[in-house]
């Protein structure tokens, strides 16, 4: 699913307008960025819990090459799910 198929389903399954659920999800999904960007979590109950990881720096290969390269330190977004997505991934 992509975010324009998600938006239709959004604005059928709530009887609103492709505008209106575009920026339904574009707040959610502005709302989530920005608190991840303060380095908070967001838990979503029933369904997960977003959260940042530090990748510390590291060395790696170059697959073409072989070359050893350095890679440098990040963060990255990390997602766990919660019971009930697990559950119905699992059942």
């Amino acid at each position: 699913m992509n975010k324009k198929e998600l938006v239709e389903v959004i604005a059928n399954t709530m009887n609103l307008n492709k505008a209106t659920a575009e920026r339904i999800l574009a707040g959610a999904l502005d709302a989530i960025t920005e608190t991840l960007g303060k380095g908070d979590t967001v838990s979503l109950v029933g369904f997960g819990s977003f959260s940042i990881a530090r990748r510390e720096a590291r060395q790696g290969k170059n697959p073409q090459s072989g070359e050893t390269i350095q890679i440098p330190a990040r963060n990255a977004v990390r997602f766990k799910g919660g019971k009930p997505l697990s559950e119905t991934l699992n059942c």
